[in-house]
């Protein structure tokens, strides 16, 4: 066994209860992904020790996925402290789909952003098409919730999907810093009984440099909002109206926070085409998905620790059109993959970084 796999297996056998065939397969699985940037079995296959036939090692696979269930919780944990992200950080919420043949994935996630970093942390495999519903959403912070607390949250980001007054209630009864992006159509009742639509922001702004703000309780099918938001608008250079819905208090502010939720979007470009290629994936079975989904962040934040270690303080080229010449999580897996060829000493560096403790976090109760 190599060093590489050996540092792995310790690590990962601290937080995940699995047997030493079955934690081996685990650390081919990240490693090959790593260097085969594909999570198609048949080309991980090839990453599994051993001189048995291919098709031996592809059957191996398959009953990894059919026998064994990764705990995610546990890896949100895990994720924080490899990451070195204890302190308070921005999240957003978002979802990705794809078909595989006839079928629908639908992935609810849940994401830290940071300068550097977009890594997921939660989600949930959706049964159906389309949007996520009030009652998905809340499960899903409410697990976050039972992991970390509120006050690890600087604010939450999403698009106009996960707009709601129950959920952005449930958000604020539990302390959350919201900024959302809002539809046009919704209105607003004020302090007084008066309603409005958020579209008469955009008429405020006319002639003005300066976003027009307003306050008040989003109007519900049923009911208003128990608790008053902020809203700001502005109009992007497209002449689209911007308008976000926030309870933090500066809502100026929250249309420049805003700009970061674009941040999850390039995370489902790292972990599809230009990354790791999730959609490669033949895998229907929601807890086959989700344990496939551990997988790939594992690998993700390794490829982060070793853009670290490959970067330290320095900031990446930009390019003349103003962009990064990399993301980092390229950056990272160009030298993972030949690390783990070349230099292994490297490898086993960036994984144990802030993975070694003897008393590994337990959910808060």
């Amino acid at each position: 066994m190599t060093t590489v796999q050996t540092a792995l297996m310790v690590t990962l056998s601290t937080h995940f209860a699995l047997s030493k065939s079955r934690l081996l397969s685990l650390v081919a699985l990240i490693s090959g992904l790593a260097q085969s940037r594909t999570v198609n079995l048949s080309h991980l296959a090839s990453h599994l020790p051993g001189r048995a036939l291919h098709a031996s090692h592809y059957r191996r696979l398959q009953r990894f996925f059919q026998f064994v269930r990764l705990d995610g919780d546990r890896l949100a944990l895990l994720v924080v402290r490899m990451l070195n992200l204890q302190r308070p950080k921005c999240l957003a919420l978002d979802r990705t789909n794809w078909k595989i043949g006839s079928t629908d994935v639908n992935i609810l996630m849940l994401v830290i952003v940071t300068r550097r970093f977009r890594v997921p942390l939660l989600w949930t495999l959706l049964p159906h098409q389309g949007c996520s519903d009030t009652g998905q959403r809340i499960a899903l912070m409410g697990r976050y919730l039972a992991l970390f607390d509120a006050s690890s949250i600087t604010m939450l980001l999403a698009d106009r999907e996960f707009i709601g007054v129950e959920w952005m209630d449930f958000l604020s009864e539990n302390k959350i810093k919201f900024v959302i992006r809002a539809k046009a159509d919704m209105t607003v009742m004020q302090e007084d009984g008066r309603e409005w639509s958020l579209r008469s922001l955009g008429r405020r702004t006319r002639g003005k440099r300066t976003p027009a703000t307003g306050r008040g309780h989003l109007s519900g099918t049923f009911a208003p909002a128990r608790h008053p938001v902020n809203f700001a608008a502005k109009r992007l250079k497209d002449n689209e109206w911007l308008i976000v819905v926030t309870n933090r208090d500066d809502p100026k502010q929250a249309l420049n926070d805003y700009r970061k939720r674009w941040a999850i979007e390039c995370l489902f470009g790292d972990a599809k085409t230009r990354g790791l290629n999730l959609e490669d994936t033949r895998i229907r079975s929601h807890d086959k998905l989700s344990c496939l989904l551990v997988v790939v962040t594992l690998a993700m934040v390794w490829a982060y620790r070793c853009a670290t270690k490959t970067m330290g303080m320095k900031a990446i080229r930009r390019k003349t059109h103003g962009r990064r010449e990399k993301s980092w999580l390229r950056i990272g897996l160009d030298a993972l993959r030949n690390w783990i060829s070349n230099a292994p000493e490297n490898a086993t560096d960036a994984w144990l970084q802030n993975t070694l403790n003897r008393h590994p976090h337990k959910p808060k109760t």
